[in-house]
């Protein structure tokens, strides 16, 4: 199978080294050297690409995953920041008939996590005397706060039955690849759930894992589909 990296910085770096362990050989790479005004996002460029995958901007990204579905390449999305314009972007997928998988975090671990968190949430939504917080902390350059993944525990908070405030925090310094917190809190007890990135790996393993089963389908997704589609719930 043949892959487009879009966005060759930590991230792209990353899937190109681990691609051949997924069967894909890398067809060609699109930075800001190349791709600065998508002028690189051309029918030549990405002749016979299976699919792409996309690490870039919250400004960039919408407009890469438009014209990619434009020119009838699958792609997997894990630029976040950009979820303003999920609609934009769907539409686009739909109508030229190609195929997205996005998702704030393709950690396998974080996806799980989720899961726990929403759980957690489910279970204590109908004891008032219970508050809730996230925090998260990331890497000095990941320019979006509260990160993608954190306003997505949020929402799946949420979407669980959590109707109470959650009190949001972050903080960028140094190289953290990225840990998250949901915390409740009542006078008896405090229950803090955590997830903590050791490296940028599972992230890059988890996109090429949805860039394998991508290939060939349409339709749009988000991860957790894919990773949670045998369990019944």
């Amino acid at each position: 199978m043949n892959l487009a990296i879009v966005g060759y910085g930590k991230m792209g770096r990353l899937i190109e080294q681990l691609a051949p362990e997924y069967g894909f050989q890398v067809r060609c790479i699109l930075d800001v050297h190349n791709n600065a005004n998508y002028e690189g996002l051309t029918q030549e460029q990405l002749r016979d690409v299976d699919v792409a995958v996309e690490f870039t901007t919250p400004e960039a990204a919408p407009e890469n995953l438009v014209r990619l579905a434009a020119l009838g390449v699958n792609v997997v999305s894990g630029t976040t920041g950009w979820t303003s314009q999920l609609e934009r972007v769907r539409q686009a997928v739909e109508r030229h008939g190609t195929a997205l998988v996005w998702a704030p975090n393709f950690s396998i671990g974080v996806n799980v996590f989720q899961r726990l968190v929403a759980e957690a949430a489910r279970l204590l939504a109908p004891f008032s005397d219970y508050e809730a917080w996230g925090w998260e902390i990331h890497h000095s350059a990941k320019r979006d706060a509260p990160s993608g993944t954190l306003l997505a525990l949020v929402r799946s908070m949420e979407q669980a039955g959590w109707t109470r405030p959650v009190n949001l925090a972050s903080n960028r310094a140094g190289k953290l690849p990225g840990t998250h917190e949901i915390g409740f809190d009542s006078a008896a007890d405090t229950i803090t759930l955590r997830h903590t990135a050791r490296n940028r790996e599972g992230f890059a393993r988890g996109a090429l894992m949805a860039a394998r089963w991508v290939v060939g389908k349409k339709g749009f997704y988000e991860f957790s589909q894919i990773l949670f589609q045998d369990l019944v719930r």
